[in-house]
């Protein structure tokens, strides 16, 4: 049961193209967003969706996948774990981040979405 204590599952698509970096000490660093949708009824009967949208951290090996087979609008299936994250921006004000750090990645088709 620890194996579950902070772990994400999602399956969605990509609202970018991975931006892929190399770090000072040679890891690859790739980033993006990915929109998941959830659809309901409405009081009135009428569909309603609601999207969220996740920023998603990979490393190494997933890192190059994703720099090699994402671009835009791609389904795919992520695990990993919640990430949070502070940092003081230009203006000297602190920001605070949470992100899903990849574990695993499944692609759910070959070409994305238009």
């Amino acid at each position: 049961m620890y194996a579950l204590k902070n772990k994400v599952q999602l399956i969605g698509n990509l609202g970018n193209a991975p931006e892929v970096k190399n770090t000072e000490n040679g890891k690859k660093l790739a980033r993006f967003s990915m929109a998941t949708n959830e659809t309901y009824r409405g009081r009135t009967g009428e569909k309603v969706t609601e999207t969220t949208w996740h920023n998603v951290v990979a490393w190494g090996k997933v890192a190059e996948i994703a720099e090699k087979y994402l671009a835009k609008g791609a389904e795919v299936a992520i695990e990993g774990k919640l990430i949070n994250r502070s940092y003081t921006d230009k203006d000297g004000i602190k920001r605070y981040v949470t992100e899903i750090q990849v574990n695993e990645l499944l692609m759910m088709n070959n070409k994305p979405a238009a």
